[in-house]
């Protein structure tokens, strides 16, 4: 209201000063209105910006405060702390607002991602098509990863979350796409595609390095006598070679990486056991090669 009979004092102002004696320029209570309206928004935009500024301001100097203070401010950390936490639950629930999405934000739908959350009798089915894997075994893979794969909450999109960034990668190697198409199921950008691929395989290295490993000890004479078994001597597994297509690498000579089907590729090639668990694998070889000659 007072920005409103502001408004209207100086348009009344205005009027006697560019009119005559006998001719008054009024604005109608319509045009009063919208002025006012126009006015008020610009007003509020100001003090939400001003609140957002002393926001940033405060988390700055607690920022500051946490990385200077000693080890006996036992008290102010845990005050400081609770704060944080305070605040990010205030956040998350929406009671301060984000601030405007910049215009080169896209938007993301979530596609195979939210299919993947789905909790239905058609989960196992589904799971098994795009992972190759059951949601147990996806589950305790991404929960194994989770500790390696967080990412800083900041002040414009919300980060994503370990399960989605375990599943995107499984997701990648399963059906092979390209990152264009593949990022778009899990509502991503192909720059994070990226990091998430990079990501997860420094994980799964880091937290499952033992896993893939030779049989040794008792587990070794046990396979040995199973293969001895079935009439194959001294033998600790089984070794299988596939092709995976590849762009030609650069100032490489083409006809190394092209294959008996016509295609740039490279050989990996793994060893099982009985229990067709992952003894070894090598990748590198180009396509060119024979399987036999990769060993």
């Amino acid at each position: 209201m007072v920005a409103e009979r502001q408004v209207r004092v100086h348009v009344r102002v205005a009027a006697m000063e560019s009119g005559g004696e006998g001719r008054r320029d009024v604005l109608t209570p319509g045009e009063l209105q919208a002025v006012a309206a126009v006015v008020s928004t610009i007003v509020l935009r100001c003090q939400q910006q001003r609140a957002l500024g002393r926001l940033k301001e405060q988390l700055r100097a607690c920022r500051r405060r946490t990385l200077t203070q000693g080890l006996d401010d036992g008290a102010e950390y845990v005050a400081t702390s609770e704060a944080i936490v305070h605040l990010c639950y205030a956040l998350g629930c929406g009671v301060i607002p984000h601030a405007a999405p910049r215009w080169w934000v896209k938007l993301r739908t979530g596609g195979t991602w939210e299919h993947l959350k789905q909790c239905d009798d058609a989960t196992d089915d589904y799971f098994r098509d795009k992972l190759r894997m059951s949601p147990r075994v996806f589950r305790e893979i991404a929960a194994a990863c989770a500790p390696h794969l967080q990412r800083r909450v900041t002040f414009y999109r919300e980060p994503l979350q370990s399960d989605q960034i375990v599943a995107y990668a499984l997701y990648k190697w399963a059906t092979g796409e390209t990152y264009e198409s593949s990022t778009c199921n899990f509502g991503i950008g192909r720059a994070s595609g990226l990091v998430a691929v990079h990501d997860v395989t420094a994980a799964l290295l880091r937290v499952f390095g033992e896993k893939i490993t030779w049989s040794t000890e008792v587990r070794k004479l046990v396979v040995l006598w199973a293969f001895a078994d079935k009439g194959f001597l001294n033998r600790h597994g089984c070794i299988g070679c596939t092709h995976i297509y590849v762009d030609k690498l650069a100032n490489a000579p083409s006809k190394n990486y092209y294959d008996r089907k016509r295609r740039f590729s490279i050989v990996p090639q793994g060893v099982v056991d009985l229990d067709l668990c992952v003894l070894n694998v090598h990748m590198g070889y180009p396509g060119s090669f024979h399987d036999i000659r990769v060993l």
